[in-house]
């Protein structure tokens, strides 16, 4: 049975207010019927809350929007991701004043307020559920949809696989692919790979060319980010399994699910300003395709295939591409930017039984 997956499209009719974005989110909620189930519920609204010069992740003036729908619903909310203290929201205007609820630490200012569920996924083991998460009545999995270098896109999936948890179920999840394996004839040793490293977690043993390049897989996340930076290609992964990875999301997806009753989590997609790259990477690129509107569901494997065809290749905003990269030709936008198929991860969460990729739209005029 296909699930309905609401969708307010960025198309607009007349010079008018109500014809724009924002007002048709405003609408999107009232149809959604999330003030029945919020009502009267402790309701963590998860969202990227971004780093560095970021200025892509979803407007506050959405957000805003939101807290006030669920207020006025009867629910009781705060804004939450994982390392928002160190992040600095309040740079992109994400602040109790702003929004008009906290915006708080998912595992605690220091990280160590988390509940664990065992899983058994290779070497996959520990799905820490963040404790802000755990404790809540009802969540609202808020994404800003784009691309993600280890898994293709990243939507609602990835939003809670990666911001529901600690550093060492993000580490579980990345290890998944394999080491970092580096390759001392091809470093040229510029350097560029430190600074890229959001965790310290590389390095090298002594400055000049006898340096040797090392990982502290304890703080890394395997996230990439020295490798995609390395200008010789002296950084690679040794398994290129993606499939694994993906197949750990949805287990992780699954268990963080799992914390709150049936019908209590609910997923709001926004598919503005759609780069190449993670929010957490602390900058913003050019837009690949214009900008496409707001999809909602209470079906996390439908609003993604939802997305992710909403996302089109004739569409593609060539200066989105990096200068110089010429892409695959095969498969969806993402897999030809990042050579991973962005739908096998939806079959893995279908393979957990969080949904369906068959749906139908129903367009917010």
């Amino acid at each position: 049975m296909a699930s309905k997956v609401l969708f307010a499209p960025m198309a607009y009719a007349r010079y008018e207010a109500s014809q724009t974005l924002p007002e048709k989110f405003t609408r999107l909620l009232k149809q959604s019927g999330l003030a029945e189930k919020v009502k009267g519920k402790t309701v963590a609204i998860k969202m990227h809350v971004g780093a560095g010069v970021t200025y892509s992740t979803i407007p506050p003036v959405f957000v805003r929007k939101l807290v006030k729908f669920v207020q006025e619903s009867g629910g009781d909310c705060f804004i939450t991701d994982h390392y928002v203290y160190k992040r600095h929201p309040e740079e992109r205007g994400y602040t109790e004043s702003n929004l008009g609820c906290p915006v708080l630490d998912d595992c605690g200012h220091l990280g160590k307020y988390y509940y664990t569920k065992d899983v058994d996924f290779k070497t996959f083991k520990h799905v820490d559920v963040a404790g802000l998460i755990h404790d809540a009545d009802f969540m609202i999995d808020f994404s800003h949809v784009k691309g993600h270098g280890a898994c293709g896109f990243g939507g609602a999936c990835k939003n809670i696989a990666m911001g529901c948890v600690t550093d060492r179920t993000r580490h579980e999840i990345h290890a998944l692919e394999g080491g970092l394996v580096w390759d001392k004839a091809k470093c040229v040793h510029c350097g560029k790979c430190i600074p890229a490293c959001n965790h310290f977690a590389n390095g090298f043993t002594q400055e000049g060319k006898d340096g040797e390049y090392t990982v502290n897989y304890h703080h890394c996340t395997m996230c990439q980010h020295c490798l995609k930076v390395c200008p010789v290609g002296a950084i690679t992964l040794d398994s290129h399994d993606y499939a694994d990875f993906q197949t750990g999301m949805a287990v992780c997806t699954k268990a963080v699910v799992d914390t709150f009753a049936p019908g209590n989590v609910y997923y709001i997609n926004v598919l503005t300003s759609i780069t190449a790259l993670c929010d957490c990477w602390g900058m913003t690129t050019p837009s690949l395709v214009p900008d496409i509107g707001i999809t909602a569901s209470d079906d996390i494997v439908a609003i993604e295939r939802a997305c992710l065809d909403l996302i089109k290749m004739e569409d593609l905003i060539p200066a989105g591409v990096p200068a110089g990269m010429e892409l695959s030709g095969q498969g969806h936008l993402f897999q030809q930017l990042h050579g991973k198929n962005p739908y096998i991860q939806l079959e893995k969460l279908e393979e957990q039984g969080l949904g369906t990729q068959e749906y139908e739209t129903v367009v917010i005029k």
